[in-house]
């Protein structure tokens, strides 16, 4: 791959019209305030990151999660682009030197498609149609789109989000450059190619689309003529995920912590761990030249550090494979690529979010309270588009906002439109939906 073909400005549904601009924001900066400012992205603020939303204390959303993981981006494509451009003078002057602009946008995107209730919600919508009620409707589904069901992947459904013409909305969905929309997809190929690991970047409706952009931008495509369609990353995508894995990662200590789940001694050995101990000396000493005295903030201290440390290690490990990147021979994430010492402390890390974090009460009741909404969501609601004449059916269709062609003669095309319309809701939405379809809860006028 080359990445002079790698980074282009093409929009994805404006590939033939060159709109007048009124100001000189570069085309990817334009990407990022779209995002910004879309509804999908605002809606981020009521879904769940991993601890139920917040009461007293603060914890973070999608939302939050979404806008630090794009902090963390910009910096590693900014580092990365610094080191590339000196090993390659001829990308002076080009489109690369915006690398930080496309990552940090495409990790505003990362999380839009992911329904209410986070993995649990992913779950849910595979479970219904793979051993719920909704495993009668393989017989009447088309083959790629009933894998692309049982497989339900937050990814693939942000890439369609970006670039699906829903009813009544103009074509290419947001209109977003090829770059960036390549940078968001973690998983370049279909649902047929998913394997155990459940994972896809794009549901059959948009193969067409992601094949037009994987090509325009030379990526390597993997499958030959007549197979599944697969091709190796986009390079970005590993900033990309790199950027979540980091951000995740911290930032569920931290909340542990604000939540007594850690103990303080428990946070500060996981975040400083990354260190040796004369710099664990420093970064303590530091913190109390700079007047912080309080636990929290001390907490909030060693993050930031731990964040610094893993962006550098990770735009070092990029820069260090860029060969098997390009050629697509590039194995694992960054992080399995970081130094011994990097790469140990953050496997403790993870090794105690399973342990402790994930598997705590408040993470679990949230889990198997929104299985439950999302379960009954989905029931519901594909009942009524498989009968849309039923009084019952209408009055649930009647709650379909116009974008969705809930109404279509087809009902492959109703099935999609009751999967986007519940996993675009928020979790609070979701549950008061639930509530009013049950009868427990009734409109106060």
């Amino acid at each position: 791959m080359d990445w002079r073909q790698l980074i282009s400005n093409k929009r994805f549904g404006q590939e033939l019209r060159h709109p007048l601009r009124h100001d000189d924001r570069s085309e990817f900066k334009r990407d990022y305030d779209r995002l910004i400012f879309s509804a999908p992205f605002r809606r981020l603020q009521n879904k769940t990151q991993v601890f139920p939303l917040p009461g007293s204390i603060f914890v973070h959303n999608r939302l939050t999660h979404s806008l630090e993981v794009a902090s963390v981006g910009m910096s590693l494509g900014n580092d990365t682009a610094r080191v590339l451009k000196q090993r390659h003078p001829e990308l002076t002057g080009t489109l690369f030197e915006e690398i930080g602009t496309i990552v940090s946008t495409a990790c505003l995107a990362h999380d839009m498609g992911n329904p209410p209730f986070g993995h649990s919600g992913e779950k849910a919508i595979q479970a219904f149609f793979r051993e719920g009620p909704g495993q009668e409707l393989q017989q009447v589904l088309p083959p790629d789109f009933w894998n692309d069901l049982t497989h339900f992947e937050g990814n693939a459904n942000a890439f369609r989000l970006l670039t699906h013409r829903f009813h009544g909305r103009r074509e290419g969905g947001y209109v977003m450059t090829y770059s960036t929309l390549a940078s968001v997809v973690k998983y370049p190929f279909e649902s047929a190619c998913a394997g155990s690991h459940g994972k896809f970047g794009f549901f059959c409706f948009e193969r067409d689309g992601f094949q037009r952009v994987a090509d325009e931008l030379g990526m390597h495509r993997l499958s030959a003529d007549g197979e599944p369609l697969r091709y190796a990353r986009h390079p970005l995508v590993y900033l990309v995920e790199a950027a979540d894995d980091i951000c995740y990662e911290i930032m569920d200590i931290e909340d542990s912590h604000k939540l007594k789940i850690l103990s303080y001694e428990e946070t500060s050995d996981m975040l400083l761990g990354f260190f040796d101990e004369a710099t664990r000396r420093n970064i303590r000493q530091r913190a109390r030249d700079e007047g912080v005295s309080d636990e929290n903030e001390e907490v909030v201290y060693m993050r930031a550090c731990a964040i610094g440390k893993l962006e550098s290690e990770c735009a070092k490990a990029f820069a260090d494979n860029e060969q098997q990147i390009l050629d697509g021979t590039f194995e694992g994430c960054l992080l399995d690529h970081v130094s011994p010492e990097v790469r140990e402390a953050y496997r403790r890390c993870t090794e105690v979010s399973v342990r402790k974090i994930y598997n705590s009460k408040p993470v679990l009741d949230v889990e198997l309270s929104g299985y439950k909404i999302m379960e009954t969501l989905m029931e519901t609601l594909v009942k009524a588009a498989r009968y849309p004449d039923k009084y019952h059916s209408r009055q649930l269709i009647h709650r379909f906002s116009s974008q969705y062609d809930i109404m279509s003669p087809d009902l492959t095309t109703r099935i999609m439109a009751v999967v986007d319309f519940i996993s675009g809701m928020t979790d609070i939405f979701a549950l008061d939906f639930y509530q009013k379809i049950n009868g427990t809860s009734l409109p106060i006028v």
